[in-house]
């Protein structure tokens, strides 16, 4: 059994080499080249996405892919279903206009309960850069979305996940 094993396996490696006997392979052909990329030759930026065309400016311009690779980040510890309870970090359904550490049912950091902001898109921003650095001594173990335009793109995904709706302009 064993001689017959070592026999096929000679055999396989013998065809996928080309056989003893055969003709050598035609070489490869050569890789094609391409052309440099120029101002003229450079893609053209892409089209706002419209999942975003109701946001305000800027986020009404992010993209969506962009927004919704860079939420697989977040999607660990949260949730942004409404009533879809907490994970390791609160559920973010309703995050923006509502106070920070208010989600309940979830229990905060004593850093984060300090604090008297009200959540919005630009709070957020400042948020997802360096989460330790904006509220030092809260839990949160995200070291940040560096990318400014990876942050516009995840708050532009969140607004539309979470519910967002703008607020109401004051009465004149």
């Amino acid at each position: 059994m064993r001689f017959f094993v070592s026999a096929l396996l000679s055999l396989s490696v013998l065809s996928a080499c080309g056989g003893a006997n055969e003709p050598a392979a035609p070489a490869p052909a050569a890789a094609p080249v391409i052309a440099p990329v120029t101002e003229t030759t450079a893609p053209a930026p892409a089209e706002p996405s419209l999942e975003f065309a109701a946001l305000p400016a800027p986020y009404n311009t992010a993209s969506y892919a962009a927004g919704n690779r860079t939420w697989k980040l977040c999607q660990s510890c949260h949730l942004t279903a409404e009533g879809a309870g907490n994970l390791v970090g609160p559920n973010l359904h309703g995050l923006f206009g509502r106070q920070v550490a208010s989600e309940p049912g979830f229990d905060y950091s004593p850093a984060l309960k300090a604090e008297t902001f009200t959540w919005t898109p630009e709070q957020l921003d400042h948020w997802l850069a360096n989460p330790r650095t904006f509220v030092p001594g809260n839990r949160m173990s995200f070291s940040g979305v560096r990318k400014p335009e990876d942050r516009l793109a995840v708050i532009a995904y969140l607004m539309v996940q979470s519910g967002y709706t703008a607020p109401e302009a004051p009465a004149e």
